[in-house]
């Protein structure tokens, strides 16, 4: 007797494993999807005061994202577009549902250049 009682815990191991394994798959799933363009991350920047003031003393841009884009994306995007090195992105969602970036570039680079080229000063 104690054989079929081992064979039921068997069976009932490998279900939950089997559930398990299903969980994980849902996930790997629901991955984001992958923004190869550059352009399709960042939407457009941010004019106000209070950003313009963010370029001239903290080195910093503020650009309006995609919805779906993370940090990692956000910051391959202005590497690339640009040609400088990031240090830093915090993301913001305000009330207007728009996802801002907030992207600190490193001491080498001058976040007014970008600013010129972008038209917003």
């Amino acid at each position: 007797m104690t054989g079929k009682t081992n064979v039921k815990k068997d069976e009932a191991e490998i279900k939950k494993k089997k559930k398990f394994i299903k969980k994980k798959e849902k996930k790997s799933k629901e991955k984001r999807p992958l923004l190869y363009d550059p352009w399709k991350i960042l939407i457009a920047p941010h004019l106000s005061e209070k950003n313009i003031g963010l370029v001239e003393s903290e080195n910093k841009l503020v650009f309006i994202v995609n919805e779906k884009s993370n940090k990692k994306q956000i910051k391959w995007a202005v590497e690339k577009l640009f040609d400088v090195k990031v240090e830093k992105v915090n993301i913001l969602n305000d009330t207007k549902n728009r996802k801002k970036a907030f992207i600190k570039l490193s001491a080498e680079y001058v976040a007014l250049d970008i600013a010129t080229k972008l038209g917003m000063l």
